[in-house]
């Protein structure tokens, strides 16, 4: 435990979690909760919208008929008073009329809405120090006869407008009509006084919940099937009650059925207009918001804000499971599990919402989340170079005692430049080096690499070849220079093969003392490349270069695509094919380069087969030749019975996986059998 307090990684993921909790609770970062809102809203999946609201527009097409804009208050008025003839239960007005009209029509209008009763009109809420300061009325004769509320929608950023909630405010100075127009209307519906109580809102014996800010999360329908909005199931043009004289009494009916007994919006969805907002269900106009909201209060509020305690809860068990891949050495199951963490924790969070209409912090949780496996991550990072720097500053000097000699001997070889010959390149790595050196103490780690770096350069030594340098727990080396030397690639491959045989005993005695196995992957190539002493006056290496060297390179990261320790190219096997026992693993295509190459497992000395692996060998160069050709169910079969001979031969798993894949989706038809490799 003491130990795990040091860590600057585990101290930071405790912080972000315990910062997200104030974070969430004040909405530091509400635009970015805001746009999960859309997909736990569609996943909710909604419902119908109610049959109890019907919406009246003035768009395009009538303006179009009307030949005017806007509409003359004599006109709203006239559709008013029609839509209480025709049997609306209550008609809310969403137009403002904050100013007298230009053509003394207000008295008529007013007159119109006297008589046409239990008409409510926008006005607007004057906010200030987040409290209800003033309402800008509609004009006194407006007011004198019709109800009104405060236009009150809104977002909780003020980066991002997706409109989700309305806040009932306290009516502290006990101003007219304190309350939003959406309340207003369905209070004049119910034929009853809104009230507030605690976190709920009453209106009459409906029950409405609230969060602690006194907002009602809006739980929009979604659009009916095929529709971009609901008036476009649930609505009508105002030009059908624009004026009821003349329209015959079937006319009558069928616009009494559609008005009657209902709650009638009327509103400008006009494009000229501008009067549509951004939401969890997309692009909605102000009218039908109003709607939504009206249908959510009629619901009792069904969406609400989960309780503290488990906001905090579920903060402590996500710090709880990132902290647990603070303890997985390796990379791969340490991403594996945190995703997996993660995902399960968006399921639930979007299950929460979606059956329980319960809203909890999903972007806070996640920021809190993904920073804090990034820190873990470095950390693990760091500490990894931090040991391969030790190691290089430890190691990265070495050279063979021949170079030194001929260096010795011909001191102009320190000068800057070189020469392109042909040579082979060596490349060695540690499989799972970051694993290994998390289970060693440094001490531990130096001796250990000490003891294997010693084993492998006496065997190069061996073979007279030249240890380039180390990288970590990487040995670069070469043949065929300083020293000319014919046949660098049988040397080269030979030393390969020896070194793995040394690999074979000296895993047995680390697990004898109770240490980590060490699995050694090798790439050889064979080509021109660059050598000889390159860097500065103040610091030179003899080293090689050129895309010889780093093909030599791609094929020791290749060897995990195919579950190989020791992989060489065409090049090399073409020098050596009488001299060692190789099998063809694929013509692969490496990253940064358009030609392919043939590479050849590098397995033992010529004649050096036992039984079993001839026996593998030859099942495993048939199911290559049904592969290349094409027939892939023959050729799982036969990789099938070599892997009977030996379940852990690597080149058979791959290209069995190969077939299946196949057999699931066929290769392109100018397919050309060869692999591409997608990393080094």
């Amino acid at each position: 435990m003491a130990n795990w307090l040091k860590r600057y990684d585990v101290i930071a993921v405790v912080l972000l979690f315990l910062l997200a909790i104030p974070a969430g609770r004040y909405e530091w970062f509400a635009a970015v909760e805001d746009q999960t809102l859309s997909l736990r809203h569609l996943v909710r999946g909604g419902h119908a919208f109610p049959d109890n609201i019907l919406f009246v527009n003035t768009d395009e097409a009538f303006f179009e008929e009307y030949k005017s804009w806007p509409l003359r208050r004599s006109d709203i008025a006239r559709i008013v008073a029609n839509l209480r003839q025709l049997g609306a239960k209550v008609v809310g007005v969403d137009l403002l009329f904050d100013f007298p009209s230009s053509y003394g029509e207000d008295p008529g209008a007013a007159a119109m809405f006297r008589s046409a009763g239990n008409v409510v009109v926008v006005s607007q809420g004057v906010i200030e120090d987040e409290k209800l300061q003033d309402i800008r009325y509609p004009i006194p004769p407006i007011l004198a006869v019709a109800g009104t509320g405060y236009s009150n929608i809104q977002s909780a950023s003020g980066v991002i407008e997706s409109m989700s909630r309305i806040r009932v405010y306290p009516n502290e100075r006990g101003l007219r009509d304190g309350w939003p127009f959406s309340v207003q209307v369905l209070s004049k519906y119910l034929d009853a006084e809104p009230r507030l109580e605690g976190d709920r809102l009453m209106i009459g014996d409906l029950a409405v919940n609230l969060d602690r800010n006194n907002d009602l999360h809006i739980d929009f329908p979604l659009f009916p099937a095929g529709a971009g909005s609901y008036g476009e199931h649930h609505g009508m043009s105002a030009l059908d009650v624009l004026d009821l004289r003349g329209k015959d009494p079937e006319e009558l009916a069928e616009l009494r059925a559609l008005v009657e007994g209902r709650i009638v919006l009327l509103g400008d969805t006009s494009e000229v207009s501008h009067d549509y907002f951004e939401t969890p269900i997309g692009t909605v106009y102000g009218v039908e918001i109003i709607g939504a909201t009206i249908d959510t209060l009629q619901n009792g509020g069904p969406l609400r804000p989960a309780p503290i305690w488990l906001e905090v809860l579920i903060a402590a068990l996500l710090a709880a499971g990132l902290l647990y891949t603070a303890t997985i050495q390796s990379p791969g199951k340490r991403i594996a599990t945190a995703a997996v963490e993660f995902f399960v924790w968006l399921a639930i969070a979007v299950a929460l919402y979606a059956f329980a209409g319960s809203i909890v912090w999903m972007s806070y949780m996640m920021i809190a989340g993904t920073l804090g496996f990034l820190i873990i991550n470095l950390r693990y990072y760091l500490q990894e170079r931090d040991q391969k720097a030790l190691i290089r500053d430890a190691f990265g000097q070495y050279l063979s005692p021949k170079v030194v000699n001929i260096l010795v001997k011909d001191p102009t070889r320190l000068s800057l430049g070189g020469e392109r010959k042909e040579m082979t390149a060596f490349f060695s790595d540690l499989a799972g080096f970051s694993t290994i050196s998390e289970m060693l103490s440094p001490d531990d780690l130096v001796a250990l690499l000490n003891e294997y770096l010693t084993s492998m350069c006496d065997i190069i030594a061996e073979y007279d070849g030249t240890v380039d340098k180390f990288e970590g727990d990487a040995i670069i080396a070469f043949w065929g220079a300083p020293l000319e030397q014919l046949n660098h690639a049988e040397l080269g491959c030979l030393a390969t093969i020896d070194m793995q045989r040394f690999m074979m005993g000296y895993r047995k005695q680390l697990q004898q003392r109770g240490q980590p196995p060490l699995n050694m992957r090798v790439g050889v190539n064979t080509g021109a490349m660059l050598v000889g002493n390159l860097g500065s006056r103040q610091r030179m290496d003899y080293t090689i270069i050129g895309d010889s060297v780093n093909l030599a390179a791609r094929l020791e990261g290749a060897n995990k695509q195919f579950g190989t320790r020791s992989m060489i190219s065409q090049h090399t096997y073409a020098h050596v094919r009488e001299i060692v026992e190789a099998r063809e693993l694929d013509r692969i295509r490496v990253v940064g380069k358009r030609e392919a190459v043939t590479v050849y497992e590098l397995v033992e000395r010529k004649g050096y087969l036992t039984d079993q692996q001839k026996a593998l060998f030859g099942l495993y160069e048939q199911g290559l030749v049904l592969y290349r050709g094409g027939e892939f169910r023959p050729a799982l079969e036969v990789f099938q019975r070599a892997l009977e001979i030996d379940e852990r031969d690597g080149p058979s798993s791959t290209y069995l996986r190969r077939c299946e894949q196949y057999l699931i989706t066929p290769p392109a038809s100018n397919w050309d059998g060869v692999f591409e490799l997608d990393s080094k």
